[in-house]
C-alpha cells in the first residue's frame, strides 16, 4: 500500500504561480511512473502531467509550456510547478502512480485561480 499526501495549493490570481508537492510513503518501491491529476467541479478527473522513473515527462495539451513536473526519488516526492495560471486551472490536484491505482488516491490539494 502507498499513501500520497499533496500540498501547496491555494488561491492565486490569474497569471500567478504555485508549486505543488506530493510525498509518497509506504511501499514506494512499487511505484515507477508518477503523475499529477486534477478534477474540476462537475468534471471528470484528468491527467495533467506524468514523469517516469527516469525523468521522461509528458503533459496535457492544456498545460504544455506552463506546468513543469519533476521528482526527487530520494525524497519520494513529485512536484508540479504551475506558471501563468488560468481560471480554468481551478481544480483539486492529486498525485498517483501512472497508470493510477484507485486505492492510492489522497485528499488532494485545492487550487483556485481567480480572474
Amino acid at each position: 500500500q502507498v499513501q500520497f499526501v499533496e500540498s501547496g495549493g491555494g488561491l492565486v490570481q490569474a497569471g500567478g504561480s504555485l508549486r505543488l508537492s506530493c510525498t509518497a510513503s509506504g511501499s514506494t518501491a512499487s511505484i515507477k511512473a508518477m503523475a499529477w491529476y486534477r478534477q474540476a467541479p462537475g468534471k471528470q478527473r484528468e491527467l495533467v502531467a506524468g514523469i517516469s522513473n527516469g525523468g521522461y515527462t509528458n503533459y496535457a495539451d492544456s498545460v504544455k509550456g506552463r506546468f513543469t513536473i519533476s521528482r526527487d526519488n530520494a525524497k519520494n516526492t513529485v512536484y508540479l510547478q504551475m506558471n501563468s495560471l488560468k481560471p480554468e486551472d481551478t481544480a483539486v490536484y492529486y498525485c498517483n502512480s501512472r497508470p493510477y491505482i484507485s486505492n492510492y488516491w489522497g485528499k488532494g490539494t485545492l487550487v483556485t485561480v481567480s480572474s
